[in-house]
């Protein structure tokens, strides 16, 4: 029987008081990040983040609106993680070696999922332009951030005075990504670090 108040009206159900959206939305994104866009459904969402389908709509729009969200906190946490990593103002040598060992630890967190972006994003790109837009924006955003390191880097003589920063901003981006995909397909944490160091060699040059 549904509670209504003095006036006659039903009492309204809405979230509940302890929502939060941060959670919520970290919550979702697990729920995608395990089954990908296409197999979440509505009701996934709604029992990994413990509210109704009109909670869920009243909070952030549909599925689509949902996903798009989550793909926004992700990078909002991943911009974080990397402004960490420079806290200290570490040498480029150091800060790669973090970068990539952070990335690592968030790919192997729930076993091997890889990146949210990455697995999830790449395929619904292909058909919502949206997601494409934020897909490629996150592409040239990691460039831009690499470049700018690495840039300094070359000013400060840890790299060669001919290294062409743009380029290896390219290779960097690209080691991210490939160790997103190669961490989803099972590869172990010790072959990936072996890639890590690799194009960390590549990048700043042997150790002297």
């Amino acid at each position: 029987m549904v509670q209504k108040k003095k006036d006659g009206a039903p009492k309204r159900r809405g979230r509940p008081r302890a929502y939060d959206p941060q959670a919520a939305l970290a919550r979702a994104a697990a729920t995608f990040w395990k089954a990908g866009y296409a197999g979440t459904s509505l009701d996934d969402l709604s029992e990994a983040t413990g509210m109704n389908r009109p909670s869920l709509y009243a909070a952030f729009g549909d599925k689509r609106d949902l996903y798009l969200k989550t793909l926004e906190h992700y990078r909002e946490e991943s911009r974080a993680l990397a402004q960490q990593v420079l806290a200290d103002n570490p040498p480029l040598r150091v800060f790669l070696k973090r970068f990539y060992d952070r990335a690592l630890d968030l790919y192997f967190g729930d076993g091997p999922r890889g990146c949210y972006t990455i697995g999830t994003a790449a395929t619904v790109a292909a058909v919502d332009d949206d997601v494409r837009r934020f897909l490629a924006e996150g592409v040239r955003g990691a460039d831009a951030f690499l470049k700018r390191r690495i840039e300094k880097a070359k000013e400060e003589g840890e790299i060669s005075r001919d290294a062409d920063p743009a380029a290896l901003a390219f290779i960097a981006t690209a080691t991210l990504h490939t160790l997103a995909v190669r961490s989803r397909a099972g590869l172990s944490r010790k072959e990936l670090d072996a890639l890590v160091d690799a194009a960390i060699n590549v990048i700043c040059g042997p150790k002297r």
